[in-house]
């Protein structure tokens, strides 16, 4: 229990807070399967919170209501399973409510997955553990790719009317491709490392990506592949593994 007291390099959020992040989102990903209605009267008193400047932390931690160490911890593990096996028989095209725009079943599950990825992130820098990674990742990077346009928007930028060509090399070695290669502006390297960067658990440039064009590179320097106002990836050399250090 008091492992799970350390900070992380995200926002000073303790693992705790890491864990119950994950756990009421996915309790909310669980709702929204079973009622529109239900999923409504739960998330609006968040929203409401949240408007009004209430910090996230503090509203997940009164939905937790004291919840907190290995009790936590196996609450979040068990609901992650429900969620799984839910979503696992759900027609992948269903509409579901969600805290921003409607999304797609497949969608919610892949956003599940990208922020349990990402927030995982930051307990294995500061636990000093090296993650195995495989191929399931190219469910985040697609999930990169597919909000280009998006994070321009999201800023109140135009977009680029073309996206980048992208080229990653997967965990097991196998080569990743979107968009047309012929592109002035380009995205090379490892499928880890550009997952971290959509994601932001990572600056670009504490990265070995190859990146080439003006769109490209804009795109890289604040990219967000999740919902909600715009935030600002780490500033370099903020977010690491202790292992390195």
């Amino acid at each position: 229990d008091e492992d799970l007291k350390i900070k992380t390099q995200f926002k000073n959020w303790t693992i705790n807070d890491v864990i119950g992040h994950l756990h009421i989102f996915n309790f909310a990903a669980n709702l929204s399967l079973k009622s529109s209605d239900e999923f409504e009267t739960f998330f609006l008193p968040m929203t409401q919170a949240l408007k009004k400047g209430a910090p996230l932390i503090e509203i997940q931690n009164s939905w937790l209501n004291g919840l907190t160490g290995k009790a936590l911890l196996e609450a979040w593990w068990e609901e992650a399973q429900v969620v799984s096996k839910n979503f696992e028989i759900i027609n992948p095209k269903l509409r579901l409510k969600w805290a921003g725009p409607d999304m797609s079943a497949r969608s919610s599950i892949t956003a599940r997955q990208m922020e349990t990825w990402a927030h995982g992130q930051e307990v294995f820098d500061i636990l000093g553990k090296k993650r195995t990674e495989n191929d399931r990742i190219k469910n985040i990077v697609h999930l990169g790719i597919l909000t280009f346009s998006w994070t321009f928007k999201n800023r109140n930028l135009e977009p680029p009317t073309s996206p980048p060509y992208v080229q990653l090399q997967s965990p097991s070695g196998v080569i990743w491709e979107w968009n047309d290669p012929s592109s002035q502006s380009q995205v090379k390297g490892l499928a880890v490392e550009f997952a971290s960067v959509v994601t932001q658990t990572r600056n670009v440039l504490d990265t070995s990506l190859e990146i080439k064009g003006y769109e490209a590179v804009k795109w890289m320097s604040f990219a967000q592949c999740f919902a909600g106002p715009p935030e600002n990836p780490p500033k370099p050399n903020t977010r690491y593994s202790v292992l390195s250090r």
